[in-house]
């Protein structure tokens, strides 16, 4: 027992000491487990065979954002609306032409801009800071283009849902399209990561169930049981915080992929909600 002793003390220390190593690389580096940009546009709308701007503004803190704005093929009197697009963690607008293609399609207008830190958008990512990028991006909608608010449709996909959310409780959109997003960053990674305290160590909120309780406008919320980052219950949670007037759709296919695979279900919806509350 003598010699035991030490030796599972020894164990204890190593794992104890192991363990809080591990809280401090996710509380100092969590950024990095939060936002994955790209700088490089590798491609434009105009390799799919549409005409863009590419336009350029500032947010409230001075840092220079860069996006495009699409106009839908149709002439401008029978365009639907102007979707403002909150793109996902990953990436940066050039890795969305699939969805612009599909929205334009659909008669709209699409406005797809970079967070700073993505593409050729200035400076670095943070919560606060993605808030304010999509507060410019309204206001370079309803300020510089003059767009009226009752045209103009948010949507956001993953982590922009969340974002995108936030700004629906904040003004008055047409209505909301939230797609594979999550209730809280702090719910998905308590799920991801059931081993850390991650409620206490985030420096992150994302808080999207408690900004739609504040949004007014009609909600259409998209997940798949299949999203194998964000589970479905987190869909569900967000439609039952949602105001009335509120849909659900539900598609198949993983998190990146849900959209493509189910594409004639997903556009047939979204065209029916576009139709139903664009007049």
């Amino acid at each position: 027992m003598n010699i035991a002793i030490p030796k599972i003390w020894s164990i204890v220390i190593i794992v104890v000491a192991t363990y809080l190593i591990i809280l401090g690389i996710f509380f100092f580096l969590q950024s990095s487990f939060v936002y994955f940009p790209f700088r490089d546009v590798i491609a434009e709308p105009k390799h799919i065979g549409l005409s863009f701007e590419n336009i350029v503004f500032n947010a409230s803190d001075g840092i220079r954002l860069s996006g495009w704005y699409i106009p839908c093929r149709k002439s401008k009197s029978e365009s639907k609306g102007v979707l403002l697009f909150c793109h996902g963690n990953a990436g940066n607008i050039s890795h969305r032409l699939d969805s612009i293609q599909t929205f334009n399609h659909l008669g709209l207008d699409v406005l797809i801009f970079d967070y700073r830190g993505y593409g050729n958008s200035q400076g670095k990512p943070s919560e606060k800071g993605t808030y304010r990028d999509a507060q410019a991006a309204w206001e370079y909608l309803t300020k510089n283009r003059n767009i009226p608010e009752d045209r103009i449709i948010l949507f956001g996909r993953s982590l922009g849902g969340s974002i995108a959310t936030w700004l629906a409780s904040k003004y008055n959109p047409k209505a909301l399209i939230v797609e594979s997003c999550f209730t809280s960053v702090k719910d998905l990674g308590s799920q991801l990561y059931p081993f850390l305290p991650v409620r206490l160590l985030s420096k992150f909120d994302y808080n999207t169930k408690e900004y739609l309780k504040s949004a007014k406008c009609p909600v259409l919320i998209i997940h798949s049981k299949d999203d194998d980052i964000i589970p479905f219950s987190h869909g569900k949670k967000l439609f039952a915080a949602a105001n009335e007037p509120k849909d659900f759709l539900e598609i198949s296919g993983s998190h990146n992929e849900g959209f493509i695979i189910s594409a004639d279900k997903y556009e047939k919806k979204i065209d029916s909600f576009i139709n139903e509350y664009i007049k």
